[in-house]
């Protein structure tokens, strides 16, 4: 946990021995929300009902086809579409980015095109993880890009572009300091004599109160004139969709807002930046991880439905999907790209045939080991967590031998660059996972270079191995959560050469998607029983 002051130096009270900490919720982002769907409820005859109507399928978006049309060499043809969408859009348009399909890069292409026609947008995403991303990317690119957000949640390479930060590396910024170090001191002043006053002494702390006021008062102005002029030259403003609500934003408007991973965002987050827009420009997949839903009652009443998804079902032609993927070799994408892409996807000429080497066990980019049979039953760790401590360390001791077969092969391979990542649904095994890494000698060597989390902590980021343990082995054919088949898309579209899937086919094919699965296993030539690992 960490604790960040506000001010220069730290209170005595942190030495006093053990602190107390009180966890309270935080109702401001609840707040906003409510109040920017009460503004779009009671909209009328102005842009942001126009835009309500369009983005809910009540009217019909306007494009504006004298536009001309870009096609810059960088990028590919669908999406050089979807760049073209979103500069022709009068109202809204949708950059569909299945993985590994450069719907980041898209996004930055066409924020940076339509900045030759407009002087400053706004971009936002619900997580602060993938606003940094944005951000860093047009910075990157020479764009002057300004962060809005509280320090502690920006990550460190980002925070170089907060306003906070650019306001105190102006020249001025020393001033305002020294004026409220001076209005600090006149408040002590005013306040270290308690009682026996008399009428002087009484007229003379006025005085002083009334001067640290002005002093702390001019501090105040100049720090808004500092904080408007990064404001007003900033080319692009970026922050999370309830920081849109910031008083910084405050009478600022923008003709285009761009929502990057916005099939991930809670439709009444997705309106608070909408309340400033001309227009709009959504960039996600509704095919991968939905928005976090703490209560079941609000998922079942609609909360579960975002934005995005019901722009997609009822404005379908402001869409385009990115075709071409870059990430994974072409047997890892087949299955994903017949149960959610519709086999529009394409592996690109430099993936489509990637593996890690010449061995039998490299050069299969997509294995399947079932542990049915094998008595490896889940155990119930915490009541919403299970694991499976036998099917853990099977697909641990499997990542072994295939990192000792490629370091045999190519002893430069298991380079720094070199990333594993290892997935469970699960946190408890998860945390078994984490535990049990240190029997293995090679993994643990390589601790650096290997990540191991829930399916959220990989949400848009891609390993050169991938291991992926399903837990749920019982006689009853109980998948629980494993039925979210979202999150299962996006497991299953994070390893670039090689994945590695481990799990109980009794149990699974009972589901029709796992069964899908299962005899895509079988045709890929992925399947291995567990047997042939053991022992």
């Amino acid at each position: 946990m960490r604790i960040v002051f506000n001010e220069d130096e730290i209170p005595d009270w942190l030495d006093d021995g053990k602190l107390g900490v009180n966890l309270l919720f935080d109702e401001t982002s609840s707040q906003e929300m409510e109040r920017a769907v009460k503004w779009v409820m009671g909209a009328s005859a102005n842009r942001l009902a126009q835009l309500r109507d369009v983005l809910l399928g009540h009217g019909s978006p306007q494009v504006n086809r004298s536009v001309f049309a870009t096609a810059l060499p960088r990028l590919n043809a669908s999406q050089n579409q979807a760049v073209n969408k979103v500069l022709q859009a009068q109202d809204v348009a949708i950059i569909h980015g299945p993985p590994g399909t450069g719907k980041t890069t898209t996004l930055t292409e066409a924020i940076l095109l339509t900045l030759k026609t407009e002087k400053q947008v706004l971009v936002c995403s619900p997580s602060n993880a993938s606003i940094d991303l944005v951000t860093d990317l047009l910075a990157a690119r020479g764009t002057n890009v300004v962060r809005i957000g509280h320090p502690a949640r920006v990550g460190e390479d980002t925070l170089q572009h907060t306003v906070d930060v650019k306001v105190q590396s102006d020249a001025a910024f020393p001033q305002i300091k020294k004026l409220r170090k001076q209005a600090d001191e006149f408040t002590r002043l005013a306040y270290q004599y308690k009682r026996n006053f008399g009428r002087t002494e009484r007229e003379q702390r006025k005085l002083i109160i009334a001067e640290a006021r002005k002093l702390s008062k001019e501090a105040n102005q100049t720090e808004k004139y500092l904080t408007d002029k990064v404001m007003d030259r900033a080319q692009v403003i970026t922050c999370t969709l309830v920081g849109a609500a910031n008083r910084m934003l405050e009478g600022r408007n923008f003709s285009t807002v761009f929502i990057d991973e916005a099939a991930q965002a809670l439709e009444p987050a997705t309106w608070i930046p909408i309340l400033k827009a001309q227009r709009v420009v959504f960039a996600g997949d509704h095919c991968q991880l939905p928005p976090t839903i703490k209560s079941q009652q609000a998922a079942k009443e609609g909360l579960n439905v975002t934005l995005f998804e019901k722009v997609m079902a009822r404005q379908p032609s402001v869409s385009v999907m990115l075709q071409t993927q870059y990430r994974m070799h072409e047997k890892i994408m087949i299955f994903s790209n017949r149960q959610f892409y519709h086999n529009q996807l394409q592996a690109h000429a430099s993936v489509k045939d990637r593996v890690l080497g010449t061995a039998d066990l490299l050069q299969e980019p997509f294995t399947f080991l079932d542990t049915a049979g094998c008595g490896f039953e889940e155990k119930q760790e915490t009541e919403r967590s299970l694991s499976n401590p036998e099917e853990g360390r099977l697909l641990l001791g499997y990542l072994e031998n295939l990192l000792e077969t490629l370091q045999k092969e190519k002893p430069e391979a298991l380079s720094p660059k070199f990333r594993i990542g290892i997935i469970s649904p699960y946190r408890a095994q998860v945390e078994f996972l984490e535990g049990a890494l240190a029997e293995f000698s090679l993994l643990s060597s390589l601790r650096q270079q290997v990540s191991i989390h829930t399916v959220d902590g990989f949400q848009g980021q891609e390993r050169d191995i991938i291991g992926i343990s399903l837990v749920r082995s019982n006689e009853g054919g109980e998948i629980g959560f494993l039925s979210d088949v979202r999150r299962m898309n996006v497991a299953l579209t994070r390893a670039k050469q090689k994945l590695v899937v481990t799990g109980d086919s009794a149990t699974l094919g009972i589901h029709p998607f796992y069964k899908a699965f299962l005899d895509y296993v079988e045709e890929a030539s992925a399947y291995h029983s567990a047997w042939e690992f053991m022992g």
